[in-house]
């Protein structure tokens, strides 16, 4: 019924249209300007990373319609016992059109960036949920972790 594929440079302003569109539905309207400028920052990451390989998107489809999309980003930190390669991978931008959702779509999403992470030879895979979102990703197998800490600078305008 409906067809992923994987996300390739000439989506680029389909990607950055979906990701303004999943940041105004957490966030709301804000500064035209700014938008302006987030809009700048993601063709730019996605024109550098998506060659790379360093960020990995699908996009779902309806017919001809974009439906659903979701990315996956690549990065290294110092290796561990654990995660003796030290690859670690980060499920971003899950978002579904409201009138698709609960139709299976975000667990095909998922399911293709989890397997993209895991030939890449990420073991370690993480993610932020939302309260709507959470239960896609318990049901599928991720758990809440005990140990990682962030810092949040609200004054950094980075």
């Amino acid at each position: 019924m409906y067809t992923y594929r994987r996300a390739a440079m000439e989506d680029i302003p389909l990607l950055v249209r979906c990701r303004i569109d999943l940041l105004h539905s957490a966030i709301g309207e804000g500064d035209p300007a700014r938008w302006e400028y987030v809009k700048e920052q993601l063709a730019d990451y996605y024109r550098q990373a998506l060659p790379q390989e360093a960020h990995i998107a699908y996009l779902a489809y309806d017919g001809g319609r974009c439906v659903g999309t979701g990315g996956v980003c690549f990065y290294r930190v110092l290796p561990t016992y654990v995660k003796p390669t030290g690859q670690k991978a980060y499920i971003i931008n899950m978002y579904t059109d409201p009138a698709y959702r609960r139709r299976g779509i975000a667990t095909e999403v998922l399911d293709k960036l989890v397997k993209a992470a895991l030939e890449k030879g990420a073991r370690y895979i993480s993610l932020e949920a939302t309260t709507m979102g959470r239960p896609l990703y318990e049901k599928y197998g991720f758990g809440i972790l005990k140990s990682e800490m962030q810092y949040i600078n609200e004054t950094y305008e980075g």
